[in-house]
């Protein structure tokens, strides 16, 4: 009977925190739940094992991201189904990685499971930069994109110091409940004092947090206005590359951008792969497109999928790349970008020179794209400058940060989301920007395919969004809107991740000083 409760136990406490966490995230937005979700994973990984916990983990990270993610990662046309399960297994193991090493400390000392904020801080950065395996989406810290006062320690920090508080505070909680359960049926006898001093301390630290990011919050925006107008086409993805409908598009998006032309835009932009063909291989489109620009007078940032104009190397110049084109008011294309960070096995496939990726993993011959661009580059409209970023880019804050660095007075991500259907996708991905914004202080202007398209101002609030009768996905639409640029920039635009450093160089003295100890008392 004793060992059915344990297994029952070892099962529901990971299940409960998958659950809690698929809540505390977009299309739920219950972000309360977040300062709660890992309390039973944590209590029930406490005492076990390091393999149990390593197991028990891995569960929540199954459930956590099949609930977060309901396949559609499958819609990566070079990526199999197989292969798209695989995907899951691999970032699940993220967490099953912070219970092995969390359940691998605790049962050597005894520590707070405090410690287990440094630790899943640790992990959520390296699944964000392991190399082409990295994936910096739903974050424990993005459940909180729509506290502004909260998340204003962005700019210290990043999103890593407010998945560093949550999971603070879900550690202390979890302490004061197993010492509850301890003094009740079994007197102290694994903490050294007692926990409710420890999470007095966590209270004071997060109320200190929210009260010095609300003050931070001004009454009244400034700066210099530059008026941007972005045009949601809303193209379904079956049509989008097939050239019988290439006039349906073109009509569809010069109705909107006349639309919003009207406004007098110093700036239009188009979405991700938004022209139906190669606009510098194709005359005609190039035409159509110079005609668009020259009847509206304004500067064009479009989305395309291009040759790069302007590479020398004659074997890359034959190659495509998923493309920014920047037009002048007389239809002249000024410059390119072309995107830096490709979606592995989605537009490129990693290594496939050196590594025989099984058919089972990688569908040859279907990737969209056979290029990445090698910098960032910086458009400028009477003397505003601005940088951009496209599709899946805005998860990695090192591109933000260097385009500001650079000189950027604001960011612009073109994306096409059509593909992902009707779920919380465009929204999981709109709390990503919401932190770009907040960690460098800058004006963030998302133009999408099918939405979510919207201005987000230098403090993370969304000033604006393209809407049709409340809906924001699926609905075609353009909206024109003064940006106030200030200069940005921030201690996080200069310094980057100093507190994942700061957490890892941590972990590093409590390994050695647990080896030290153990040999020590050997």
């Amino acid at each position: 009977m004793a060992k059915t409760i344990n297994l029952l136990f070892s099962l529901l406490t990971p299940f409960l925190t998958g659950v809690l966490l698929v809540l505390a995230f977009p299309n739920y937005d219950i972000e309360w739940l977040a300062w709660i979700a890992f309390v039973p994973l944590l209590l029930g990984i406490r005492g076990r094992k390091p393999w149990q916990a390593f197991l028990m983990c891995w569960f929540c990270g199954m459930i956590f991201f099949l609930g977060i993610t309901p396949w559609w990662i499958k819609e990566f046309q070079s990526v199999s189904i197989f292969a798209s399960g695989l995907g899951y297994l691999y970032l699940s193991l993220y967490f099953a990685l912070f219970g092995l090493f969390l359940g691998f400390i605790l049962r050597r000392i005894e520590v707070s499971l405090l410690l287990a904020a440094p630790v899943w801080v640790l992990f959520e950065y390296l699944r964000s930069n392991l190399s082409f395996l990295a994936f910096p989406w739903v974050l424990l810290g993005h459940t909180h994109y729509l506290n502004l006062p909260l998340l204003q320690v962005a700019t210290f920090t990043g999103v890593y110091g407010v998945s560093f508080v949550i999971m603070l505070a879900n550690g202390a909680i979890a302490d004061v409940v197993a010492y509850w359960i301890e003094k009740k049926h079994q007197g102290r006898r694994k903490f050294i004092s007692n926990p409710i001093y420890g999470g007095v301390v966590v209270l004071v630290i997060i109320l200190i947090l929210w009260v010095a990011g609300w003050r931070t919050l001004p009454r009244e925006s400034s700066g210099r206005p530059f008026s941007v107008a972005v045009v949601q086409g809303n193209i379904p993805q079956r049509i989008k590359w097939n050239r019988e409908y290439r006039e349906q598009i073109l009509s569809q998006y010069e109705s909107l951008t006349e639309e919003a032309a009207r406004s007098k835009p110093q700036l239009i932009i188009w979405p991700e792969t938004s022209t139906p063909g190669y606009i510098l291989k194709d005359m005609t489109l190039l035409q159509r497109m110079v005609s668009i620009t020259r009847r509206t007078q304004t500067h064009f940032l479009v989305g395309s999928a291009e040759y790069p104009k302007f590479e020398k190397t004659p074997e890359k110049a034959r190659r495509s790349g998923n493309t920014a084109l920047f037009f002048s008011p007389q239809g002249k294309i000024l410059d390119q970008y072309i995107k830096i960070r490709l979606v592995p096995f989605g537009e490129y496939v990693p290594y496939e020179e050196i590594i025989p990726w099984p058919d089972f993993i990688v569908q040859k011959g279907k990737r969209n794209f056979d290029i990445a661009g090698t910098e960032a580059t910086l458009f400028g409209v009477e003397g505003t400058r601005f940088g951009t970023l496209i599709c899946w880019e805005v998860l990695f804050p090192d591109l933000t940060r260097n385009l500001v660095k650079k000189g950027a007075d604001f960011v612009i991500n073109l994306t096409n989301e059509a593909w992902f259907g009707r779920i919380a996708f465009p929204y999981q991905m709109l709390s990503s920007c919401v932190f770009r914004a907040v960690e460098n202080r800058v004006n963030l202007v998302r133009c999408a395919n099918t939405g979510i398209s919207c201005f987000i101002d230098p403090y993370g609030r969304v000033t604006g969004r393209v809407t049709n009768e409340g809906k924001d996905i699926f609905v075609s639409g353009s909206l024109n809107q003064k940006i106030l640029v200030s200069p940005p920039g921030t201690f996080y635009t200069l310094y980057g991740d100093i507190l994942v450093y700061g957490c890892i160089a941590f972990l590093v003295g409590i390994v050695v000083w647990v080896f030290f100890r153990k040999r020590k008392t050997s």
